[in-house]
């Protein structure tokens, strides 16, 4: 089956599943061992949409940037989202250990302190506070709120002509 393996490739390549750890009171948050994996060395921690934070890889970040830097700076929405990803990005390496430094104005500005959840997203993954996460989570476990708000998308096997 060698479109499965294909598929099997390419999520293996991705942050998947969430992970709950701790944050040191010097912001060192231990990244879990599959995600240091996807790292490759250098990546970029910014400010998130839903008061969350996320991390990139190196490429991932340059992939947003080109995208943003496309926009036209006569867009007020897109210079807000300019502000919004790139003057809160920083640079993170993973230590030897598996730990990032969160610095601290995104510490402060998801008020995390202590446990954190580690949330993959496919080609990043994000930092919640366990409290902001079990909002999520129960948002996303709303089934009937589901029915209505995932309608539209079409994930079936044939969706855009893919069949495995």
């Amino acid at each position: 089956m060698p479109g499965v393996r294909c598929i099997k490739g390419r999520v293996a390549q991705m942050f998947t599943g969430h992970y709950q750890h701790n944050l040191d009171d010097k912001g060192r948050l231990m990244i879990p061992a599959r995600f240091r994996d996807l790292l490759e060395g250098d990546a970029f921690i910014t400010q998130g949409f839903d008061k969350c934070l996320m991390v990139m890889t190196d490429a991932s970040f340059k992939q947003v940037y080109e995208r943003i830097n496309a926009m036209s700076l006569t867009d007020p929405s897109a210079r807000l989202l300019r502000r919004l990803i790139l003057s809160n990005a920083f640079p993170v390496e993973v230590d030897k250990v598996g730990r990032i430094v969160v610095p601290q104005p995104l510490r402060a500005f998801i008020e995390i302190e202590g446990e954190a959840i580690v949330a993959g997203q496919g080609d990043y993954f994000e930092v919640w506070t366990p409290a902001a996460w079990k909002e999520q989570m129960a948002q996303i476990q709303d089934t009937e709120a589901n029915n209505q708000r995932f309608a539209a998308p079409d994930l079936s096997k044939t969706a855009g002509g893919n069949n495995g």
